[in-house]
């Protein structure tokens, strides 16, 4: 009788246990459905541009690692630089009941309605490193400081070129980002801010007039993009003359840029690569700094872009105020978004291995 008991206590437990768990109901990355009353611990969903950029990988990685140290669970995504895929994937996010929302546009102005959606279901958003434009339901906006981004590509042109010294004329050509991106202007508009005393005064000379920045934006960032339009500038602006510089913003641009240089005879002893900028630090480009084609990148240490952004939903979702340091820079034309901005760093031969190797974002051996 005593083991009959044993046995049926034994199937009333497991009867329990089994209706507790088809109560909490499973989901598809192991552990209950979190309460809905609750939101530590819940699931965020991360939104990330594209896998054709080595560093919006490493972004959605380190987004993903550190909210999983926080004990969130974590969704992310990828839009392909495709828009309309983006906004079905935030939508997909919400209906799937995640508690907040880390975004990097792909077009700031084609989330109003989704982001209206995240707000009816009271999911707070963070726009990582690309602000979202002419919406209310953005909450924070975690970034670099994007005018100094620019400020340290152009002071870089001024001083390779020695034009502090009365150095000059030299002839300059310059890039921009995706019309799209509510960084691009941040990035032309503090390099302009250096660069155009000198067009004025003629010391720089962009011979192919190119110089508004609906000109010279890039659509996606896209390298190929980029290659193709130095094709033609040098076609048309520089049979007789060379470059001396090319104000680039980021390194997936840089390669193109140098790619079409190359094809044009640059590299040689009697026609040197000019000065060519850019943005993000990617191994790429790295490598290409090393062997001394591309001149400069600006460093943005990701993994700390990461941390803030996580952190930011992290007190949200705690009933913390998250730390900003900028309440008046970032105005998407509904609100001045609070933002977190860190600072970026130029980075060249000079410095590479003591910013990148010793601050271990590379390592020697991924550079060689």
């Amino acid at each position: 009788m005593r083991t009959r008991r044993a046995a049926l206590a034994a199937m009333a437990s497991a009867a329990s246990l089994a209706l507790t768990l088809s109560a909490c109901g499973q989901n598809s990355e192991g552990g209950s459905k979190e309460d809905k009353g609750s939101s530590k611990g819940g699931t965020i969903g991360i939104a990330m541009p594209t896998k054709s950029s080595e560093r919006w990988i490493s972004d959605g990685n380190n987004v993903v690692k550190n909210l999983q140290a926080k004990g969130y669970k974590t969704k992310l995504v990828y839009g392909e630089d495709d828009p309309d895929t983006q906004v079905s994937q935030i939508e997909n996010l919400i209906t799937q009941g995640v508690k907040g929302l880390i975004i990097a546009a792909i077009d700031n102005k084609s989330l109003n309605n989704v982001l209206q959606e995240a707000a009816d279901a009271k999911i707070p958003v963070v726009a990582y490193d690309r602000l979202i434009l002419g919406t209310k339901n953005v909450d924070y906006y975690a970034s670099f400081d994007n005018t100094k981004v620019g400020e340290l590509q152009a002071n870089y042109i001024v001083d390779k070129l020695g034009l502090k010294d009365g150095k000059g004329p030299f002839n300059i050509e310059l890039f921009a980002g995706s019309n799209d991106d509510n960084n691009t202007k941040y990035f032309f508009n503090g390099a302009m801010s250096v660069l155009k005393p000198y067009m004025d005064s003629k010391k720089l000379v962009v011979r192919s007039g190119q110089t508004a920045l609906n000109k010279v934006t890039t659509l996606r960032w896209d390298g190929a993009t980029a290659q193709k339009r130095m094709d033609d500038v040098l076609t048309s602006s520089y049979k007789s003359q060379k470059v001396d510089a090319v104000l680039s913003p980021y390194d997936g641009i840089s390669i193109g840029v140098l790619s079409s240089l190359k094809s044009d005879g640059y590299g040689s002893k009697s026609k040197p690569l000019p000065v060519v900028t850019g943005q993000d630090a990617e191994l790429a480009s790295v490598k290409s700094i090393i062997a001394g084609e591309q001149t400069q990148t600006v460093y943005k240490d990701t993994r700390k872009l990461a941390e803030v952004a996580s952190a930011m939903v992290d007190d949200v979702l705690t009933g913390k105020k998250p730390e900003v340091n900028d309440t008046k820079t970032y105005d998407n034309g509904s609100k001045v978004v609070p933002s977190y901005l860190l600072q970026p760093v130029s980075v060249d031969k000079t410095n590479y291995e003591e910013t990148l190797v010793k601050g271990g974002y590379y390592t020697d051996a991924e550079l060689k």
